[in-house]
Formats: C-alpha cells, structure tokens, sequence
C-alpha cells in the first residue's frame, strides 16, 4: 500500500505562488496516474491536475494556464506549481494514486 504525503501549503496573497509536493512512500508510482484535488468548506471535492506514466498532464479549466504538474520519479514525488494564486484557490489540497490518498494541505489565498 504506497503512503502519500502532501506538503508545502501556506497562506499567501493573491497573485503570489506556491509548490505543493506529494511524496509517495512504499511501493513507486512512477508507472501510475497521479492526480491532485481539491475541497474548500463546505464544497465537494474536486479535481485540479493530473499526470500520467509518461508526463502527460491534466488540468481543470480553472486552473489551467496558472497551475503545473509535474513529477521527479527518482523522488517518487509529485509537485504542484501554483501561480497566480486567486482566492477561490482556497482549499485543502489532496494528491491521489488509485485507492490511495495523502491527508491533504491547506492553502489559503488572501485577498
């Protein structure tokens, strides 16, 4: 059962950036569709980004253009490049491989 685990949330101004990283322990998950979501208070949660084996990415409309996934399969890790942070962007953020999830980071946008 691979472990992940989320890091790099923080409270930040809108417009400025942030780097999520999404650090996988136990088995690899470099042949596997990674995938970040996202759910703010009282909303379902939802997808973000994703990407594949072979560095193909995803992304929701809303994010799209101002976010970027990417993944370092020597680090077994996963990051997520936030720019142009709004404060809809508000959330806890959650990466994913099949069944398996991190616990999540909040990430706060003032305005």
């Amino acid at each position: 059962q691979v472990q992940l685990v989320e890091s790099g949330g923080g409270l930040v101004q809108a417009g400025e950036s942030l780097r999520l990283s999404c650090a996988a322990s136990g088995r690899t998950f470099s042949n596997y569709l990674i995938r970040w979501f996202r759910q703010a208070p009282g909303k379902e949660r939802e997808f973000v980004a994703a990407i594949n084996w072979s560095g193909s990415t995803y992304y929701a409309n809303s994010v799209k253009g101002r976010f970027t996934i990417s993944r370092d399969n020597a680090k077994n890790t996963v990051y997520l490049q936030m720019n142009s942070l709004k404060p809809e962007d508000t959330a806890v953020y959650y990466c994913n491989k099949e069944n398996s999830w991190g616990q999540g980071t909040q990430v706060t946008v003032s305005s």
